[in-house]
């Protein structure tokens, strides 16, 4: 089992920035990608940002590219999302995922199989 446990939503103002965390426990030994995905109100959830065990492939919804880093901290078993030039059309609430074996397509919902609780990301205009 992995728990993922979401930190760092909150409010800001567009063009701020906002760091989300998720830390994960458990066996985490056998996470290969973690994931970030939002969703809107009415809407499935999508895409955000993805990165492999090693931190050296990452993966971006066109729509955060450039503004939005992931990152991660195998020691301290926690992913980061750093989000900078933050628009009102960014808010959601915003998730973080961890897959198992087999792995799949990062970019998809599909290929994971423990998710946080979620944080709530609000910017105002």
């Amino acid at each position: 089992q992995v728990q993922l446990v979401e930190s760092g939503g909150g409010l800001v103002q567009a063009g701020g920035s906002l760091r989300l965390s998720c830390a994960a426990s458990g066996r985490t030994f056998w996470t290969h990608i973690m994931g970030w995905f939002r969703q809107f109100p009415g809407k499935e959830r999508e895409f955000v940002a993805a990165i492999q065990s090693s931190g050296g492939v990452t993966y971006y919804a066109e729509s955060v590219k450039g503004r939005f880093t992931i990152s991660r901290d195998n020691a301290k078993n926690t992913v980061y999302l750093q989000m900078s030039s933050l628009k009102p059309e960014d808010t959601a609430d915003y998730y973080c995922a961890a897959d198992s074996p087999p792995y799949g397509n990062s970019r998809y919902v599909n290929a994971y199989d423990y998710w946080g609780q979620g944080t709530q990301v609000t910017v105002s205009s």
